[in-house]
């Protein structure tokens, strides 16, 4: 030994040549390796407020979603088809449904109907919805709080989402 680093023959007899290659394959799979392409659903979000007419009962509208598509497979994706729940989350005042309340919208609307590959989109999202409300200055205002969950089913598989904002209807 001189200079304090072992004979050469020492280092050999450590590491079989064998097991080298070994260690530098699995090294470059690991390199080399990366995750497979993905669709994806981020980003939600729906009308933060919808202002219910007094006198209304049943009254329809639209509640607009939109939610951010990530297609990173080299196939277009398309929508097959989509659905959304809203859950009744908080009240202010009188409210006709109880917390944990559960409206299931059906089918709902969504444009585009696909996402080119390797790209983004955001998708827009249009689900029926409808309130009740006195007549205003008969009663005190009330509203309601609602999370809302969107589903869809296409060719790389079914996502659901939540909106990061909730919404709300108010009332009179």
């Amino acid at each position: 030994m001189s200079g304090g680093w072992p004979s050469p023959g020492i280092i050999a007899r450590v590491m079989h040549p064998r097991d080298a290659l070994a260690a530098v394959l699995v090294c470059a799979a690991v390199a080399c390796s990366s995750p497979s392409p993905t669709f994806s659903l981020a980003a939600a979000s729906v009308d933060p407020t919808y202002w219910c007419p007094g006198g209304a009962s049943d009254a329809a509208y639209d509640l607009h979603a939109t939610v951010d598509a990530r297609n990173g497979t080299s196939k277009e994706v398309t929508i097959q088809s989509a659905t959304a729940v809203m859950v009744l989350t908080s009240v202010s005042g009188a409210w006709l449904e109880k917390i944990g309340a559960r409206y299931d919208a059906g089918t709902v609307n969504v444009t585009p109907a696909s996402v080119a590959a390797s790209s983004n989109a955001k998708l827009g999202v249009t689900i029926p919805s409808a309130c009740t409300s006195a007549r205003y200055g008969a009663s005190a205002s009330s509203s309601g709080r609602y999370t809302v969950t969107v589903r869809l089913v296409t060719s790389a598989g079914t996502f659901s989402i939540a909106a990061a904002n909730p919404h709300e209807i108010l009332a009179a």
